[in-house]
């Protein structure tokens, strides 16, 4: 049964926590800066509230998850969306089973009022009368105000918090009062080769090798051209492979075929132009895969309109224009 304490002469039945279970593997610095940003050098200082930013499926709530672990303190999310409401946010009314309004603490101030971690999810999916609710929490004053318990609720020192957004367009643009509230900005990248194999191994320790390597080289290929495939892309794919083939060990096409299969439903005609680009090339997914430009992507190599195409040509009228320069200085045709 969950915790129920009083606050104002109100008793608020609080959440439970994130017992989700991960590693956070590679980009150490990234974990290094959320946990400075946690960290308060003076009594007089106070914590700050960060923005996670980054594609999503890149691996921004671990990255929180991962810090609140590191601080040995409790972890609760919440999931953001476009209808939450301030109530939501903070405290929400219920019935019991005599008809009686109860009130139960949202994650968020669950980690308040317990001194936890709370991760706001995908921040920039709620709109600006949820964030106002939130603006005297995130500065100096580190409270909420719940209008439907009719209570303040001060935050515990030890309450910790970071927001993560994904890098795209938001439902909501988020009021610059709110964005100067949470600071700094850190940007999640798409992980190293060495790194996204190792969290592949992570989530599938039974995956195929053959499987493991083609949906790595995938990924890098697809971060290379900046396309929007993550490495939670690369786990759907491999686990609908591996299920596809253990419901049919002989699967007629192989692993190769089965693989190109999930990739296809999971992500994509634009996932499988990339797959047949790469195996026109001569890149075989699975083997040492060579750096792409952008212009690989749409164009052949011996394609007249590829970009780099235009750079032979400048080459070749250099190499015509020099030949003429040599041509007048030379003194016989001067004579004639």
């Amino acid at each position: 049964m969950n915790q129920v304490v009083e606050i104002g002469g109100v008793k608020l039945t609080l959440s439970s926590s994130d017992e989700s279970s991960g590693e956070w593997i590679g980009q150490r610095e990234a974990l290094k800066q959320l946990l400075a940003c946690w960290l308060v050098v003076d009594e007089k200082d106070l914590p700050l509230a960060p923005r996670i930013v980054g594609t999503p499926g890149i691996g921004k709530t671990t990255l929180g998850m991962a810090a609140a672990r590191a601080r040995q303190q409790d972890l609760y999310i919440y999931q953001c969306t476009a209808d939450t409401r301030p109530e939501d946010l903070l405290v929400s009314p219920v019935l019991d089973d005599n008809g009686r309004i109860k009130y139960h603490a949202s994650p968020l101030v669950t980690a308040m009022i317990t001194g936890a971690v709370c991760i706001l999810d995908e921040g920039n999916r709620m709109n600006e009368k949820s964030w106002a609710s939130l603006a005297p929490l995130l500065d100096h004053r580190r409270y909420v105000e719940s209008i439907v318990a009719g209570i303040t609720i001060q935050a515990h020192p030890n309450f910790r918090c970071a927001v993560t957004m994904n890098d795209d367009e938001s439902t909501f643009e988020i009021p610059d009062y709110i964005l100067s509230r949470l600071q700094p900005t850190l940007t999640l990248a798409h992980p190293a080769k060495a790194d996204e194999l190792a969290i592949l191994r992570y989530h599938l320790p039974f995956a195929d090798e053959q499987l493991l390597s083609l949906t790595v080289d995938f990924l890098q290929q697809a971060h290379q051209l900046r396309l929007d495939f993550s490495t939670r892309d690369g786990i759907n794919v491999l686990r609908y492979a591996l299920k596809r083939l253990a419901q049919d060990p002989q699967h007629p096409l192989g692993k190769d075929a089965a693989w190109r299969d999930s990739l296809l439903k999971c992500l994509g005609d634009d996932a499988m132009d990339l797959a047949n680009l790469a195996k026109k090339r001569g890149q075989t997914l699975g083997g040492n895969v060579m750096p792409m430009g952008l212009g690989d992507f749409f164009f052949d190599p011996n394609d007249p309109l590829h970009p780099d195409a235009d750079d032979e040509l400048d080459e070749d009228e250099d190499e015509d224009f020099e030949d003429d320069e040599d041509e007048d200085d030379d003194p016989r045709r001067r004579r004639r």
